[in-house]
């Protein structure tokens, strides 16, 4: 059994959920999708670990990292409801067994970041997902290749003019970051990233 697997299968078990290692057999095969890039285990794992440096300060911090195991556990290029999709997923795998599902997926579907979240643990379940955004630049770009990578469906133009639009919604917020922890630590940089990238494909 790897580390991943067993950090998942103990955190489930742990929350009430059945059959531990069949869902997680499940969620790595669909992280696994020649489809993805940047979506995949590889991500999740990097949010565990900004995961793990906040654990002490969330409020719930099992069902904030089983939000994040789940979040994107459904990913089709280009589609506006992967979140719902993996919010239902979670339930099904939980068979009504996890009592504190419903509150899980509440937090899968903050994660599409369309606004401000009102529940702490739905504000570090959102920063964490997108504190990439503030790492070196030489990781933002690597992502920002991985992510292009996903969407073979969209030509360059078309997926730069998403991609403004996006990277754009974020550096037009008063903050990028909900949470004073990923405020402190990502923000400036983040900023800077989203700045440069705009800038760059402005230049092009």
């Amino acid at each position: 059994m790897t580390d991943m697997q067993g950090r998942f299968v103990e955190l489930w078990s742990r929350n009430g959920g059945a059959r531990a290692e069949a869902v997680y057999a499940d969620l790595a095969q669909r992280y696994g999708e020649p489809i993805r890039h940047y979506h995949t285990l590889r991500h999740i794992r990097r949010c565990l670990r900004y995961f793990d440096l906040v654990r002490n300060i969330i409020p719930h911090p099992d069902l904030v990292e089983l939000a994040l195991w789940c979040h994107d556990v459904i990913y089709v290029p280009g589609a506006g409801d992967n979140e719902p999709r993996s919010a239902d997923w979670l339930r099904r795998s939980a068979d009504d067994r996890m009592a504190t599902c419903e509150r899980i997926c509440a937090m899968i579907l903050a994660t599409q970041h369309t606004g401000a979240p009102e529940e702490p643990d739905d504000r570090f379940a959102c920063d964490i997902d997108l504190a990439v955004l503030g790492a070196a630049r030489s990781r933002f770009l690597a992502d920002g290749v991985r992510v292009r990578n996903e969407r073979s469906d969209l030509d360059d133009r078309a997926y730069e003019m998403q991609e403004r639009r996006f990277l754009g919604s974020l550096l037009a917020r008063p903050r990028i970051y909900f949470t004073d922890y990923f405020h402190a630590r990502c923000e400036m940089r983040a900023r800077g990233n989203l700045t440069w990238r705009l800038g760059l494909e402005t230049r092009e």
